[in-house]
């Protein structure tokens, strides 16, 4: 790809395309969020793919979802409408667990709620319609990457339909649509009906005869059956998790009438080297557009201005993470060479300190495939890399990350290079060289290293994908002797998940204890939140796993929810009344009274509430302690 000198930002009204003679825009790309010109928000990214190779696009963005005539502001485009709810599901922008309005949008102007609507893609794909029948229509990004078959949906509490059908688009491109987007431009401009673009990989598309499938297709169950059905339901979501790898994974049909057909294609195959480096050297102007200036800017973007990408994809394998299905499995990087020029960029911006804030991805630490197979023969469809334990073809190795840390330290204006994305401590404890964690307590931490060993009874961590909590409590125990060893005041920081599939109040309980032995109460829980397409979303929904179809206990009750989140959280004032009603369901009243072990005080005055048995064996000790002493 050859990226031209930069020619700021692309156009966003008439005036701009009149400065660049543009009479008629190739494509119109309408977002979700406010338009920042960087490599860290997708939209971005597409648009420069597509400039690169010759294209002209406009975007329009957030526009008024109550004005049709918002979306005709840059024309009719010649080639077709991109649409993309922006770098977060629209309903996750929107709501909390519990399903309240949220009260800021990191991605819009002064992180002001409400320049989007609800189920933006369908929103926008329908003002579109309104206007212009006949212009093909592409759907991507994350909100229809994810929705892009049958799923579950936790606002409705019910199977949708594709995102495809309930759109009226013509294609989605789903997961990181870089080739996808790019063969899809290359065939309308051929002068392709889009109606006939049916064999791209990494896109999702309408048929009305099971003949364009061709003979290497599944049939998935049809919509009305997995409405009905959740058994099928689960058969059919684990289907499409074993499809996910672009070497095996085959093409998938879901029947919605006898004309109606959803396909979608394999998945796109994963980027070399080279191609990432060019994608990320595009001609970005790595900054909010200049109109939103007056209203403060675009608070998600300072969390990753001074931040670079190394890589995409994650072999972790974590059942309530969507990557899977949207990145996939296989890990990509950048060049050496490609981070350090891009770090050496921001050390020339008049506000940056001196501090890279992270270096890393959806896993910080993942620089290669999980073993060389992957290179040529992808993942395996229904065994994990890291889970239950590593895989004994697991090739974990820290070298080609340390050297690229060591190199970004060197770059002249760089004080500190910190690792905030996270990393996998199964992962580096796999490495038998450890010199990575050496180098991590000594140059890349400040102060707390957080980690997410998500919880600490097995049972939930198997559900979740995680390994045993053994694994973790020897990584604490190796973390905090290499920092004894260094001198060092450094902590972990835990990230706990409540309420996850698998998580009775037994099981909450235990959390609660660990919590209070670690003498840590965290300010954030998180709450299991059921997205599209993940495994976990798929057990909360069916009361299934779908690796096993084996029952799996949910706790889907909202006020259960409460509670099990308000144990993480015991020490909270404001929790005293659902911790106690916790506490007794659990039938772990033990735990309320004065002793040491116990997470609740009985209110002022009010003696502890302890069980009968345990006062009963206490004074039966004490009985045989007084005779001895006699």
């Amino acid at each position: 790809m050859r990226a031209d000198k930069k020619k700021g930002f692309l156009p966003v009204s008439r005036e701009d395309m009149d400065r660049r003679s543009i009479r008629q825009l190739d494509f119109v790309y309408i977002i979700g969020d406010a338009y920042v010109d960087h490599p860290s928000f997708g939209p971005a990214i597409i648009s420069r793919v597509l400039e690169a190779q010759g294209y002209t696009v406009g975007i329009i963005s957030q526009p008024d979802y109550r004005d049709a005539d918002s979306i005709t502001v840059l024309g009719e485009p010649r080639l077709g409408f991109l649409v993309s709810a922006g770098n977060m599901d629209s309903m996750v922008n929107h709501y909390t667990v519990a399903k309240k309005r949220r009260h800021k949008d990191n991605y819009s102007p002064g992180g002001r709620m409400g320049k989007r609507p609800d189920r933006a893609v369908i929103v926008y794909c329908n003002l579109i319609r309104q206007k212009y029948k006949k212009t093909p229509v592409i759907a991507g990004g994350i909100e229809a990457s994810l929705r892009r078959l049958g799923h579950y949906d936790y606002w409705s509490d019910r199977i949708r339909r594709s995102i495809l059908l309930e759109s009226g688009a013509d294609l989605i491109s789903y997961g990181m649509g870089e080739r996808s987007v790019s063969a899809i431009a290359r065939a309308l401009d051929q002068g392709i009906p889009v109606k006939d673009i049916t064999d791209i990989p990494g896109t999702v598309c309408k048929i009305g005869d099971l003949s364009l499938a061709g003979e290497d297709y599944i049939l998935l169950p049809d919509y009305d059956t997995i409405t009905e059905d959740k058994v099928k339901y689960a058969e059919s979501f684990y289907t499409q998790y074993c499809n996910t790898d672009p070497f095996s994974g085959k093409r998938l049909v879901e029947s919605y009438s006898r004309n109606c057909y959803v396909m979608q294609n394999p998945p796109s195959m994963p980027l070399n080297e080279k191609e990432m480096d060019g994608i990320y050297g595009l001609p970005y102007m790595r900054a909010w557009h200049p109109a939103y200036d007056a209203s403060g800017g675009i608070p998600a973007f300072s969390e990753v201005k001074f931040s670079l990408v190394s890589c995409r994809g994650c072999f972790g394998g974590c059942s309530f993470c969507a990557l899977t299905f949207h990145q996939g499995r296989i890990v990509q990087t950048r060049s050496h060479a490609s981070l350090e020029q891009e770090a050496r960029a921001m050390t020339e911006e008049p506000d940056f300190k001196g501090y890279i804030h992270d270096v890393g991805g959806p896993t910080a630490d993942f620089r290669a495939p999980a073993c060389e197979k992957q290179r040529t023969k992808g993942v395996c469809p229904t065994k994990q890399c890291l889970f239950p334990e590593p895989c004994k073809n697991l090739k974990a190795d820290h070298t080609d990350y340390i050297a690229l840390l060591r190199k970004l330290r060197r770059i002249p204006g760089v004080k500190k290079v910190f690792i905030r994305s996270g990393i996998r401590f199964d992962y580096v404890l796999a490495d038998k060289d450890g010199a990575f964690l050496e180098e991590l307590c000594r140059y890349h931490v400040s102060g707390q290293l957080k980690v997410a060993p998500e919880h600490v009874s097995d049972t939930v961590l198997s559900y979740l994908g995680k390994p045993s909590h053994k694994v973790y409590e020897q990584f604490a125990g190796q973390y905090r002797r290499m920092n004894e060893k260094l001198g060092r005041k450094q902590y972990l920081v835990p990230y706990l998940m409540s309420s996850h599939p698998g998580c009775t109040m037994k099981e909450a309980v235990k959390l609660a204890e660990y919590c209070r032995d670690l003498k840590y109460m965290p300010e954030q829980v998180q709450d299991f939140y059921p997205t599209p397409s993940t495994l976990s979303t798929c057990m909360y929904y069916t009361g299934l796993d779908p690796r096993t179809m084996k029952p799996v206990y949910v706790p889907d009750d909202p006020h259960e929810k409460e509670m099990q989140r308000a144990l993480i959280q015991y020490r909270d004032p404001r929790n005293h009344a659902l911790v106690k009603e916790a506490l007794t369901l659990a039938g772990r009243t033990d735990l309320i009274g004065y002793g040491e072990k116990c997470l609740l005080r009985p209110p002022k005055g009010q003696k502890a509430d302890l069980p009968k048995k345990k006062i009963k064996k206490k004074t039966i000790r004490n009985v045989h302690r007084k005779k001895q002493e006699r």
